[in-house]
């Protein structure tokens, strides 16, 4: 699907959204921990895209950390800054972050990605890679299964990958894979935390006679 099919699927259900997931405590206190240790371990601030309702935002926000959200739904917005005030948040969307080149420490993508074609994966993928300084984090949730796989999300066709298969894309856009841990909860599908951190571009040589 397209990203405005996709962003039009979570404007007409947000409200079903937000009452089914739209709280903190709807994620395993596993999750929380691992995700406030990983953000605690960042040096600089820290973007969570595609943050939704804002419930992510607001929890490590109120932890101490540097960290905005952003996401191209505007409903969600609205309700993040009702709900969750104090946190910052604004528009926009994985391929285009609007943010200077390595200006940050750390990139929160808790499922963000999962509506987006596997053809299409390297766009945001990059963008990712754009924006954090060199050895900056990369937290990235999924759902595994089949790599590319179509399933039917409650809002929209999402897809599966396996930690693999991610993994190697997340490589090929700049990135060392560092972590991975696959969850399996009752009543959901199996899913999956990647943590990678951004490698050192390489440099241009110098011209001759420098």
């Amino acid at each position: 699907m397209s990203f405005d099919e996709v962003r039009e699927a979570y404007s007409g259900r947000a409200g079903e959204y937000v009452d089914a997931v739209g709280k903190i405590e709807h994620a395993t206190e596993r999750d929380r921990d691992a995700l406030l240790a990983w953000a605690r371990a960042v040096d600089g601030p820290i973007l969570d895209v595609g943050c939704g309702p804002g419930q992510w935002t607001s929890f490590l926000h109120h932890r101490g950390i540097d960290i905005e959200g952003v996401d191209p739904v505007e409903s969600f917005l609205a309700d993040a800054r009702t709900r969750y005030p104090g946190a910052r948040y604004r528009t926009g969307r994985a391929e285009d972050l609007g943010v200077p080149d390595g200006s940050l420490g750390g990139i929160l993508a808790w499922f963000s990605l999962i509506h987006t074609d596997p053809r299409d994966i390297d766009a945001p993928l990059s963008e990712l890679a754009r924006c954090l300084r060199q050895g900056g984090s990369l937290a990235l949730g999924f759902f595994v299964g089949p790599d590319h796989e179509p399933f039917d999300h409650a809002i929209t066709t999402a897809y599966l990958w396996s930690v693999d298969g991610l993994g190697r894309r997340v490589a090929q856009a700049g990135f060392t894979v560092v972590e991975t841990r696959t969850r399996t909860t009752p009543g959901t599908r199996p899913y999956a935390l990647l943590v990678a951190e951004r490698r050192a571009t390489a440099s241009r040589a110098p011209a001759r006679g420098a």
